[in-house]
């Protein structure tokens, strides 16, 4: 009986340094990153410091036209490269008035091939641009099968890839270089929760967000020692076009909302879901995954997004 009093305080003693060293290792640091860093010390990163100009891509919506506001109020100059030339203007001259900053734009359509980068690049030749935000992205209309989704429309799956990666990848070689060079600046990749946690039914959606995610991070390893701050973002559901919410609430917030719960996490979090409610939800999915097994939680999204898809097939249909 002694030894094996013995045996359970030596246990006992394991267990509790065990879970004290994972509180340690991993709950403080994600308590710090998510909520004490971002609410009691704000950005570590001073934007302004970096250049004097801001390129943001899908600059004239959602996501990205919050960001080309929040770093126009900061007093950035801000170039907006989107599609439409119209919304280009309305958005830059908007922007100019209410931050008193100067604004460009250029139009392209990122679904294109190299030849709009050479537009790009024409266009921000002697600029000194201390932040990149890459946020252009596309996304299904709904959730589908994957050959169903790519026999119906072929086009778009090379759509979706040149937009989500070829942008990230080709808007980065351009403008990397001359941070590089003047040893300071700012990229912030806009990827996905779906990125990062199992997505069945948005296979090529969530793959090219896991392409961005990866990215950013190896990236920041190869730049961070010579002055680069390189963020991956990775939203879930916020109220724009894209995922078609009209109403923000808690999980869903208005791109506004969102944006500047994101860039308070700069040079505090390198690869973050952004605003807290979202980063819970990560860490329920991910924490489901790793307990139980990752097929499991697999089987629970994928049960979520096929609602999501019979309900989106039932409104097509009603339409026609």
């Amino acid at each position: 009986m002694e030894f094996d009093s013995k045996c359970m305080r030596v246990i006992g003693t394991a267990a509790v340094s065990i879970v004290g060293y994972q509180i340690i290792t991993k709950f403080l640091p994600w308590l710090y990153i998510n909520i004490i860093g971002p609410k009691l010390f704000g950005p570590k990163v001073d934007v302004c410091r970096m250049g004097s100009w801001a390129v943001v891509t899908g600059a004239t919506d959602g996501i990205g036209k919050a960001y080309a506001k929040e770093l126009a109020k900061k007093g950035l100059n801000i170039v907006l490269i989107s599609r439409s030339l119209s919304k280009l203007e309305t958005v830059a001259k908007e922007i100019a008035q209410a931050y008193s900053v100067d604004t460009k734009f250029v139009d392209v359509d990122f679904t294109g091939g190299a030849e709009i980068y050479e537009k790009i690049k024409t266009n921000l030749e002697g600029l000194d641009i201390g932040v990149l935000v890459n946020n252009v992205g596309m996304s299904y209309a709904h959730p589908e099968f994957f050959v169903e989704f790519s026999q119906s429309n072929p086009q778009f799956l090379r759509d979706i890839i040149s937009a989500n990666v070829h942008s990230v990848t080709h808007m980065t070689a351009l403008i990397l270089p001359a941070m590089v060079e003047k040893k300071k600046g700012v990229i912030i990749n806009i990827s996905s929760t779906a990125g990062v946690i199992p997505n069945p039914l948005l296979t090529v959606y969530s793959s090219t967000k896991a392409f961005v995610d990866k990215f950013s991070a190896d990236l920041q390893t190869e730049y961070r020692a010579r002055g680069i701050v390189v963020q991956s973002i990775q939203p879930g559901f916020v109220a724009t076009n894209m995922t078609r919410i009209r109403k923000p609430n808690t999980f869903s917030p208005s791109a506004e909302t969102y944006v500047k719960s994101a860039l308070s996490t700069l040079g505090i979090a390198e690869r973050t879901a952004g605003y807290l409610p979202h980063t819970l939800m990560q860490t329920v999915i991910i924490g489901i995954a790793t307990v139980f097994c990752e097929q499991f939680a697999s089987q629970l999204v994928f049960s979520n997004l096929l609602k999501t898809r019979q309900r989106a097939l039932r409104n097509l249909a009603k339409k026609k």
